[in-house]
């Protein structure tokens, strides 16, 4: 059976604890409400940037499709003053002048439909800006969101890294000086069980996990020497014996 002073088994329980507060303290950091909260405004603001270039890339198509009808808007009209200046100072021939007539006529309407195009376009642009301009505006508002929870986050994680830090500190303190072989089964004990490496054991009964025991165990438990070190049957653990 392995041994190791019986006072080096006692502060074995206070790494123990030290171990487990560590334990908690990483999973507080890893799973912390700020993570969840981040991932969950970081995804939203990934959908509305890729909004936000769709708006943006619309503004600029229709923007494009504006200016055209404008351009053709205006060039009918130039023709058709052009022309309208060529009737009324009678330049030409009679049939020239019929014929100036009805290219106006021609010119008014096409002139009327462009503008109607024109019209559509531009209340399309309207609505094109105002869908983007809402889209930045919440773009925005939630990225002041992720500046803010970011701030808490960090905040909260150098809070737990400090703790841990002390944690950490106090826990090397508490294992300098222990049987080196204790040492080793312990970390090896933790390895396999996920943590929990040693249990107090006051008389027959555990500390803070319940560990059943055989009356085997139980009769040698009472016959072993202090310096025993006692493992569960089922468990593996080091029990560690406290009066």
């Amino acid at each position: 059976m392995t041994t190791a002073p019986a006072a080096d088994q006692v502060r074995l329980l206070d790494v123990q604890a030290l171990d487990t507060h560590l334990a908690k303290l990483a999973h507080q950091r890893k799973t912390h409400p700020t993570l969840t909260a981040l991932a969950e405004l970081t995804a939203r603001a990934e959908d509305l940037t890729r909004a936000k270039t769709a708006a943006e890339v619309l503004v600029s198509d229709t923007r494009r499709e504006l200016t055209k009808a404008e351009t053709d808007v205006e060039q009918v009209t130039t023709r058709a003053a052009r022309n309208q200046q060529r009737l009324d100072a009678g330049a030409g021939s009679p049939k020239d002048l019929q014929a100036l007539g009805h290219e106006l006529e021609s010119l008014a309407k096409r002139q009327s439909d462009l503008e109607e195009v024109e019209l559509e376009v531009m209340e399309r642009m309207e609505r094109a800006e105002k869908e983007a301009a809402a889209v930045t505006d919440q773009l925005e508002a939630l990225q002041a969101d992720v500046a803010r929870t970011e701030a808490e986050r960090d905040e909260a994680l150098a809070g737990l890294d400090a703790e841990i830090a002390e944690t950490q500190t106090k826990r090397d303190a508490a294992a300098e000086g222990i049987d080196s072989g204790l040492l080793a089964l312990y970390e090896r004990i933790r390895t396999q069980t996920g943590g929990l490496a040693a249990v107090a054991l006051r008389g027959t009964a555990t500390e803070g996990v319940q560990v059943p025991l055989s009356l085997t165990e139980q009769d040698a438990i009472a016959s072993a020497g202090p310096d025993e070190v006692i493992r569960s049957e089922d468990y593996g653990y080091i029990l560690v014996r406290v009066s």
